[in-house]
């Protein structure tokens, strides 16, 4: 009954994972078609940012949303089974109550990711806006874009990037028994959902910078996410992907004072 419900478990993930990526293509070949915004500075705005011809900032917002959280998906859920499957082991109750408290862990922890997308999408659109009136503004955003990927690297090999991570690899488990109700598997959600976005928040600024519906862009951070995970040294994973990060910050400053 056990490996039947683990099989059940990993059957419906893999199903969840591959519409996912599916959708998420889709709309990514939608969004590359229509192409981007050059602006001053040598740099192009992606529509993402952008409303279409005749479409109001409610339907915008509702749109970015939506694409929001199945990339969310896409990209958390490699990470995040992991987490699930180590409750699941854990948890002595019926297979039918199991799959619930799961499935109820996994929409907790989803909300949250689907708050920050709420929250992200007015700063960006704003931004968008004020870069789109103000050349000058818009001509420094190459050396912003530089220099925040550049200290998003560096928070990679900091302390603070260290318990965040332990947190995030050792969960659930290391904060007391487990809940197997509801109400508790809701909130465990919801905790994971929220130590997760502080353990990426780092990443997650280079990918909204690189361009929120950029394959290259999210396949990297999703790696990059996923190995600091589950990768048997995720510490020197981290500080490797951080490496990485402060090597192309640097670059991209470089670049960005050639062209001034």
């Amino acid at each position: 009954m056990a490996h039947a419900s683990h099989q059940r478990f990993l059957g419906v993930s893999m199903l969840l994972f591959a519409a996912s990526v599916a959708v998420t293509f889709v709309w990514c070949a939608s969004m590359s078609a229509m192409g981007g915004m050059p602006m001053p500075g040598g740099w192009t705005m992606s529509m993402t940012w952008m409303r279409m011809p005749g479409q109001r900032w409610p339907g915008a917002a509702v749109s970015f949303l939506g694409m929001w959280v199945v990339m969310m998906v896409a990209m958390m859920l490699p990470a995040l089974l992991p987490v699930l499957r180590r409750y699941r082991e854990s948890v002595d109750t019926t297979t039918g109550t199991l799959d619930r408290l799961t499935a109820l862990i996994g929409a907790g922890y989803f909300v949250v990711w689907t708050a920050l997308g709420a929250a992200v999408y007015p700063v960006g659109s704003a931004l968008a806006a004020q870069a789109m009136q103000h050349p000058g503004l818009s001509r420094a955003v190459p050396m912003a874009i530089g220099s925040i990927v550049l200290i998003a690297g560096a928070l990679q090999f900091t302390r603070w990037k260290a318990r965040r991570l332990a947190c995030c690899r050792n969960a659930p488990g290391h904060e007391g028994a487990l809940p197997t109700d509801a109400g508790g598997a809701w909130r465990l959600g919801l905790r994971l959902g929220l130590q997760c976005c502080a353990c990426c928040a780092n990443l997650m600024v280079i990918l909204l910078l690189a361009g929120v519906m950029d394959l290259a862009a999210m396949a990297a951070v999703t790696a990059a996410i996923t190995l600091e995970r589950v990768a048997p040294a995720g510490q020197r994973a981290a500080r490797a992907i951080g490496l990485v990060a402060v090597t192309a910050g640097v670059l991209l400053i470089a670049r960005a004072t050639a062209l001034m």
